[in-house]
């Protein structure tokens, strides 16, 4: 079935910005609840993948892939690393809204990958990943001097601890770039699709939980302790305006409502996040499949803004004017780094080459 824009940015902006909103109240529920908010968007997501994999000619219901298992394994170790790098930070002071500013220092990290790998860059493209990292630098120290902690040498306990978790981000930035590249060959070299991607990635990583069943039965019990939502605050009239002209029948809206609240509040966002992780994932590989990549790389910082004013409103946290300026520079930085890689140096190419072509035709 043909997924159109619409949908797609649905996905994106409403999977991805749901799943912050849901983020956030579980961190602010359980700030050490990383690890049961990994395992089950992995479970969830495997689940929900399983279908595009599907043959009930094969022994496992499961139709051979193209890429080897093991290697597929590999990528799946270091996605679930990178996983719990990512959420294991909220454990150390790490807000949702640094915590999205700094995993937009991605484009740094590929820059090194791909030194690393012999590639070169233009000056343009290395002046965005410098004011990038500029952004990237003084929102961290804004986020820090907004919680009352000094970012000198001579740290006290807490800063010790934002700084690891800083740490840990940078982690899993590094990482990410890695996987990233090892993906990229992975494609070329098997022509593998985005789905068999998402089915093993997550599918492969579930048994690396089992030796932290222990703690994820205890983040669960704390998660599960939690009172249920209160929902009767929510008049008839609002009721009304959210069946979206009786689209949806008021006996449904109460059906919601009801199941809402008969289960735990941080269960239910658990679910949410777990469900609204698929669909942003999903929307993200749509867009790469059927976009230019300076599309994919707008929309997805736009998107990031997005998240991050949402969750600085919604939740009210503190932002300075320092932070809002780091904040701007970094999604700014991401933009021209994107817009310099897939718009400009390809058009001057073309032009190269055909200049070249005509020289060599008059030849």
């Amino acid at each position: 079935m043909a997924v159109g824009p619409l949908s797609i940015v649905l996905l994106i902006f409403g999977g991805c910005c749901s799943n912050v909103f849901a983020l956030e109240a579980l961190i602010r529920s359980e700030a050490s609840s990383g690890l049961v908010i990994t395992f089950f968007q992995f479970l969830f997501t495997a689940l929900a993948a399983y279908p595009t994999q599907y043959s009930p000619s094969s022994p496992y219901a499961v139709r051979p892939p193209k890429v080897p298992l093991r290697r597929w394994a590999f990528i799946a170790a270091m996605f679930f690393t990178i996983n719990m790098l990512n959420n294991w930070a909220f454990a150390f002071s790490i807000s949702v809204p640094v915590h999205i500013i700094l995993r937009s220092f991605g484009s740094v990290t590929t820059m090194m990958a791909g030194v690393v790998r012999g590639k070169r860059y233009s000056p343009l493209q290395t002046l965005s990943v410098v004011l990038l990292t500029v952004g990237v630098l003084v929102s961290a120290w804004a986020d820090s001097e907004s919680k009352g902690k000094s970012m000198s040498v001579e740290t006290d306990a807490s800063t010790s601890e934002f700084t690891t978790g800083l740490g840990i981000l940078l982690l899993a930035q590094l990482m990410s770039a890695f996987m990233g590249a090892y993906i990229e060959d992975t494609y070329t070299h098997y022509n593998a699709s985005w789905t068999e991607n998402l089915f093993y990635s997550h599918i492969l990583s579930l048994p690396l939980f089992l030796p932290l069943s222990g703690s994820l039965r205890r983040q669960y019990a704390k998660l599960a302790a939690t009172a249920p939502l209160d929902l009767t605050y929510i008049s008839t009239s609002a009721k009304q305006r959210l069946h979206l002209g009786r689209s949806l029948p008021e006996v449904v809206i109460d059906t919601l409502c009801d199941v809402a609240q008969s289960m735990p509040q941080s269960v239910l966002f658990l679910l949410i996040n777990a469900v609204t992780q698929l669909a942003c994932i999903s929307g993200v590989s749509l867009l790469s499949a059927k976009s230019s990549a300076v599309t994919v790389t707008i929309v997805l910082n736009i998107r990031k803004l997005v998240s991050f004013v949402l969750s600085t409103i919604i939740f009210g946290h503190s932002l300075s004017a320092m932070g809002a300026a780091a904040a701007a520079l970094v999604f700014f930085s991401g933009a021209l780094y994107g817009w310099e890689t897939s718009w400009r140096l390809p058009q001057v190419r073309r032009r190269e080459e055909r200049a070249k072509w005509k020289g060599g035709k008059g030849n």
